[in-house]
């Protein structure tokens, strides 16, 4: 790793993406960011790594870091890399830096291509409002497990759809969102299907529109 707090550029996003006009839309939102979202969803980003329990020594990656809402519920004594496609919403998350008692590097990458890159790397993995967002889910989250060691524990805070299917209201207003970069019609059992990791904790956030997830991978 690099010094605490010291940005890392390493393999920006390919201009071939399919979503290239969702990624410009996110990065457009950087500057409003934190204040149209930061104050949405506190309580389960707390819960989450409540939840994760990153231990003092460990590493930890935080997938799709966006402007760094969660590095201030990271515990002292942790080592993390946050990883992000936009280097709008990384400037964002680097103003936060340094953070007494926290080695914390930010990457500007594509967390699939990334993840691959460095398998069992980790002890702790952090996916906050991600899966829904990336072109592949699926690839996503189980990249994410096959860079965590034997037995760490990944978290995932999103939304998805419900278990028994998509109604054609919900594929309507999809329209719309897809448009703004999130798709709510992904469902969580298929992706979580293969990842190598196991439930060890769900519990329903923001009146059951969103899930927090804790896995251990095998």
């Amino acid at each position: 790793m690099n010094t605490p707090g010291e940005p890392v550029v390493s393999g920006a996003a390919p201009r071939t993406n399919p979503r290239n006009r969702a990624v410009y839309l996110y990065r457009r939102l950087a500057p409003a960011y934190d204040l149209l979202l930061g104050p949405v969803f506190p309580r389960p980003r707390r819960r989450a790594l409540d939840l994760l329990a990153v231990q003092p020594g460990g590493d930890v990656v935080l997938v799709g870091v966006g402007t760094g809402l969660d590095l201030p519920l990271l515990p002292v004594g942790v080592r993390a890399v946050g990883l992000d496609l936009s280097g709008s919403m990384l400037a964002r998350a680097q103003a936060r830096l340094p953070m007494p008692g926290r080695q914390i590097d930010l990457v500007e990458a594509d967390a699939v291509t990334w993840l691959r890159g460095h398998p069992g790397a980790f002890d702790a993995a952090v996916l906050t409002l991600v899966l829904s967002v990336v072109p592949d889910g699926t690839a996503c989250l189980h990249a994410a497990v096959a860079a965590l060691r034997p037995g760490g524990r990944l978290v995932v805070f999103d939304k998805f759809a419900p278990a028994s299917g998509v109604s054609r209201a919900r594929r309507i207003v999809n329209v719309v969102a897809s448009r703004v970069g999130t798709d709510i019609t992904r469902a969580w059992e298929p992706m979580l299907a293969g990842s190598g990791a196991d439930v060890v904790r769900e519990e329903p956030a923001l009146r059951g529109l969103y899930r927090v997830v804790l896995l251990r991978r095998r």
